[in-house]
């Protein structure tokens, strides 16, 4: 299950995948804008991880495939352009973890380890040493990387050793 703001994905046990709350830019995955207050299933029965930021929508089939729809005006869905989807658009790769964040930005690890980002990158969330825009993903270097979550303006990631590592914004509240 995944959460934003105003937006609610679920996959079932058996594989389907399901979304309600606010449609707008169509991240809920209908190709369409409506809005719907009860769950309506996006086409596919073999998801396993779904992902919603506030603008945007990540979902991993069981075949390792990534899946991106909504929003996309600052590339924040890895396709290599900036146009907005209402419908699922497969990412290449084979993938394992992905997550996204407010700021229309994208994470995902691959099954190979690597780990992987694009879209916004205001505070050098994206961890490439700049503030460039990358509407592709980009690797961070290194090969054992397991899991990986997005935030407003800084990435955390954990690598197979068990170590916490984070970059971005720091925030001193």
């Amino acid at each position: 299950t995944a959460k934003s703001s105003s937006s609610v994905f679920a996959v079932k046990t058996n594989g389907t995948l399901w979304s309600w709350g606010d449609n707008a830019n169509g991240k809920l995955g209908q190709n369409n804008e409506t809005k719907y207050s009860s769950p309506v299933q996006i086409p596919g029965t073999t998801w396993n991880i779904a992902n919603c930021a506030y603008h945007s929508s990540f979902s991993i089939r069981d075949d390792g495939t990534l899946w991106s729809w909504g929003y996309n005006n600052l590339g924040g869905l890895g396709l290599n352009d900036r146009v907005y989807r209402s419908s699922p658009v497969q990412i290449p790769g084979t993938w394992s973890d992905v997550s996204g964040s407010w700021k229309e930005t994208g994470a995902g690890v691959k099954t190979d380890g690597t780990l992987w980002m694009w879209g916004e990158n205001e505070y050098g969330e994206l961890g490439q040493n700049n503030k460039t825009r990358y509407s592709s993903p980009v690797q961070i270097p290194g090969t054992t990387w397991s899991k990986v979550s997005a935030s407003s303006y800084r990435m955390g990631a954990i690598k197979t050793d068990g170590t916490l590592w984070v970059w971005g914004r720091y925030l001193n509240w």
